[in-house]
Protein backbone atom coordinates (compact mmCIF):
# COMPACT_ATOMS: atom_id res chain seq x y z
CA UNK A 1 0.00 0.00 0.00
CA UNK A 2 0.89 3.70 -0.51
CA UNK A 3 0.31 6.21 1.63
CA UNK A 4 2.58 9.15 4.05
CA UNK A 5 4.93 8.34 6.35
CA UNK A 6 5.61 10.49 9.62
CA UNK A 7 7.87 12.98 7.57
CA UNK A 8 4.75 13.20 5.20
CA UNK A 9 6.65 11.83 2.50
CA UNK A 10 4.77 9.39 -0.04
CA UNK A 11 5.82 6.00 1.03
CA UNK A 12 5.13 2.65 -0.45
CA UNK A 13 5.35 -0.89 1.91
CA UNK A 14 4.18 -4.47 2.09
CA UNK A 15 2.54 -5.42 5.20
CA UNK A 16 0.82 -8.99 5.73
CA UNK A 17 -2.96 -9.16 6.17
CA UNK A 18 -2.85 -11.25 9.25
CA UNK A 19 -0.70 -11.63 12.86
CA UNK A 20 2.05 -13.94 12.72
CA UNK A 21 1.53 -17.91 14.04
CA UNK A 22 4.25 -19.33 14.29
CA UNK A 23 6.04 -21.09 17.16
CA UNK A 24 5.46 -23.66 19.60
CA UNK A 25 2.34 -22.69 21.86
CA UNK A 26 3.68 -22.54 26.03
CA UNK A 27 1.12 -21.79 28.25
CA UNK A 28 0.29 -18.75 29.69
CA UNK A 29 1.35 -18.31 33.18
CA UNK A 30 5.40 -19.29 31.49
CA UNK A 31 7.78 -17.25 29.66
CA UNK A 32 8.88 -17.72 25.94
CA UNK A 33 12.29 -18.42 27.50
CA UNK A 34 13.81 -21.15 25.59
CA UNK A 35 16.33 -19.66 23.04
CA UNK A 36 16.52 -22.38 20.95
CA UNK A 37 13.11 -22.44 19.33
CA UNK A 38 10.22 -19.97 18.48
CA UNK A 39 7.19 -20.06 21.15
CA UNK A 40 4.05 -18.46 21.29
CA UNK A 41 1.37 -18.09 23.34
CA UNK A 42 -2.38 -18.98 22.84
CA UNK A 43 -5.52 -16.76 23.83
CA UNK A 44 -6.68 -19.01 26.74
CA UNK A 45 -4.12 -21.53 26.03
CA UNK A 46 -6.06 -22.49 22.91
CA UNK A 47 -4.43 -23.00 19.68
CA UNK A 48 -7.73 -22.65 17.81
CA UNK A 49 -7.27 -19.02 18.75
CA UNK A 50 -3.62 -19.11 17.34
CA UNK A 51 -5.25 -20.02 14.38
CA UNK A 52 -7.76 -17.03 14.28
CA UNK A 53 -6.15 -14.65 15.89
CA UNK A 54 -2.30 -15.60 15.57
CA UNK A 55 -0.01 -15.70 18.50
CA UNK A 56 1.08 -13.81 21.35
CA UNK A 57 4.91 -13.21 21.37
CA UNK A 58 7.18 -11.72 24.39
CA UNK A 59 9.39 -8.44 23.00
CA UNK A 60 12.57 -10.97 22.98
CA UNK A 61 10.95 -13.60 21.39
CA UNK A 62 9.56 -11.19 18.56
CA UNK A 63 12.80 -9.71 18.03
CA UNK A 64 14.43 -13.35 17.99
CA UNK A 65 16.73 -12.33 21.02
CA UNK A 66 17.78 -14.36 23.62
CA UNK A 67 15.33 -14.45 26.54
CA UNK A 68 17.46 -12.22 28.73
CA UNK A 69 16.68 -9.20 26.84
CA UNK A 70 13.53 -8.58 28.27
CA UNK A 71 15.01 -7.79 31.58
CA UNK A 72 18.00 -5.40 30.00
CA UNK A 73 18.63 -3.37 27.69
CA UNK A 74 19.84 -5.09 24.42
CA UNK A 75 19.71 -2.00 22.52
CA UNK A 76 22.81 -2.75 20.62
CA UNK A 77 21.28 -5.94 18.93
CA UNK A 78 18.16 -4.17 17.47
CA UNK A 79 18.94 -3.98 13.59
CA UNK A 80 17.15 -1.90 10.81
CA UNK A 81 14.94 -4.06 9.12
CA UNK A 82 14.93 -6.08 12.05
CA UNK A 83 13.81 -9.79 11.14
CA UNK A 84 13.07 -11.28 14.10
CA UNK A 85 10.41 -14.23 13.92
CA UNK A 86 9.27 -12.95 10.62
CA UNK A 87 9.86 -14.88 7.31
CA UNK A 88 12.79 -14.46 5.53
CA UNK A 89 12.54 -11.26 3.04
CA UNK A 90 10.16 -9.70 5.77
CA UNK A 91 11.08 -7.39 8.71
CA UNK A 92 9.20 -6.49 12.14
CA UNK A 93 6.21 -3.70 12.06
CA UNK A 94 7.74 -0.03 13.00
CA UNK A 95 5.76 2.68 14.28
CA UNK A 96 6.34 4.84 10.66
CA UNK A 97 4.95 1.58 8.87
CA UNK A 98 1.99 1.91 10.98
CA UNK A 99 1.55 5.29 10.82
CA UNK A 100 1.43 4.54 6.79
CA UNK A 101 -0.85 2.02 6.85
CA UNK A 102 -3.15 4.49 9.04
CA UNK A 103 -2.31 6.73 6.32
CA UNK A 104 -2.79 4.97 3.26
CA UNK A 105 -3.86 6.59 -0.07
CA UNK A 106 -7.88 5.73 -0.24
CA UNK A 107 -8.47 5.75 3.73
CA UNK A 108 -9.80 8.68 4.81
CA UNK A 109 -11.25 7.16 8.07
CA UNK A 110 -7.96 6.87 10.17
CA UNK A 111 -7.54 4.24 12.19
CA UNK A 112 -11.35 2.69 11.92
CA UNK A 113 -10.56 2.25 8.22
CA UNK A 114 -7.35 0.09 9.23
CA UNK A 115 -9.36 -1.83 12.04
CA UNK A 116 -11.25 -5.14 10.49
CA UNK A 117 -15.33 -5.28 10.87
CA UNK A 118 -15.46 -7.13 13.04
CA UNK A 119 -13.31 -4.95 15.16
CA UNK A 120 -15.63 -1.70 14.78
CA UNK A 121 -13.62 -0.68 12.08
CA UNK A 122 -14.14 -0.03 7.86
CA UNK A 123 -11.00 -2.37 6.41
CA UNK A 124 -10.51 0.03 3.73
CA UNK A 125 -6.90 -0.45 4.23
CA UNK A 126 -6.61 -4.24 3.86
CA UNK A 127 -4.88 -4.61 6.98
CA UNK A 128 -7.73 -6.36 8.36
CA UNK A 129 -6.11 -4.97 12.47
CA UNK A 130 -8.51 -7.51 14.69
CA UNK A 131 -8.82 -8.25 18.60
CA UNK A 132 -6.94 -10.30 18.97
CA UNK A 133 -6.68 -9.95 23.04
CA UNK A 134 -2.76 -9.47 24.71
CA UNK A 135 -0.91 -11.31 27.34
CA UNK A 136 -0.73 -8.93 30.56
CA UNK A 137 1.33 -10.12 33.78
CA UNK A 138 0.53 -13.75 32.45
CA UNK A 139 -3.03 -13.68 32.45
CA UNK A 140 -4.90 -13.17 28.52
CA UNK A 141 -7.34 -10.01 28.30
CA UNK A 142 -9.82 -8.66 26.31
CA UNK A 143 -10.01 -10.61 23.45
CA UNK A 144 -11.98 -8.99 20.70
CA UNK A 145 -12.13 -5.77 22.50
CA UNK A 146 -8.44 -4.64 22.12
CA UNK A 147 -4.94 -5.45 20.33
CA UNK A 148 -1.20 -4.62 21.40
CA UNK A 149 2.24 -5.32 19.35
CA UNK A 150 5.55 -4.75 20.37
CA UNK A 151 7.78 -2.29 18.00
CA UNK A 152 11.11 -3.77 17.46
CA UNK A 153 12.48 -0.82 19.68
CA UNK A 154 12.79 0.00 23.60
CA UNK A 155 10.80 2.46 25.19
CA UNK A 156 12.03 5.72 24.72
CA UNK A 157 9.23 7.59 26.99
CA UNK A 158 10.50 7.18 30.42
CA UNK A 159 10.31 3.62 32.62
CA UNK A 160 12.54 1.40 32.84
CA UNK A 161 14.33 1.00 29.42
CA UNK A 162 15.49 -2.37 30.62
CA UNK A 163 12.18 -4.30 30.80
CA UNK A 164 10.01 -1.44 28.72
CA UNK A 165 8.89 -1.81 24.79
CA UNK A 166 7.59 1.14 22.65
CA UNK A 167 4.29 -0.98 21.82
CA UNK A 168 1.30 0.01 19.83
CA UNK A 169 -2.44 -0.46 21.09
CA UNK A 170 -5.88 -0.08 19.64
CA UNK A 171 -9.56 -1.13 21.18
CA UNK A 172 -12.48 -1.28 18.73
CA UNK A 173 -13.11 2.25 19.50
CA UNK A 174 -9.82 3.87 18.74
CA UNK A 175 -9.51 7.08 16.74
CA UNK A 176 -6.00 7.58 17.21
CA UNK A 177 -3.08 6.20 16.72
CA UNK A 178 -1.85 4.84 20.25
CA UNK A 179 1.63 3.89 21.60
CA UNK A 180 2.68 3.42 24.88
CA UNK A 181 5.44 1.89 26.81
CA UNK A 182 4.73 -2.13 27.70
CA UNK A 183 6.83 -4.14 29.65
CA UNK A 184 8.74 -6.95 27.33
CA UNK A 185 7.09 -9.86 28.88
CA UNK A 186 3.59 -9.15 27.93
CA UNK A 187 2.29 -11.41 24.85
CA UNK A 188 1.49 -8.96 21.82
CA UNK A 189 0.94 -10.21 18.05
CA UNK A 190 3.11 -9.49 15.83
CA UNK A 191 2.75 -7.84 11.81
CA UNK A 192 6.07 -8.61 9.61
CA UNK A 193 6.49 -6.11 6.43
CA UNK A 194 8.39 -7.31 3.26
CA UNK A 195 11.75 -5.72 2.94
CA UNK A 196 11.95 -3.79 -0.30
CA UNK A 197 15.08 -3.90 -2.49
Amino acid sequence: MTGKDTNNKAATIDVMAENLNVGEMVDGDKDQNNDSKIERYCYDNDTTNCVKYGGLYQWAEMMNLPFECNSKSCADSIKPNHQGICPDGWRLLTYNDFYIVVHADGNDAGVKGVRSTGFGGLNYTGYSLIGAGYLWNYGFKNLNETTYWHYPEEAIRGGDINVKSFSGRQNNTSTAITSQDANKTHGFSVRCVKISK
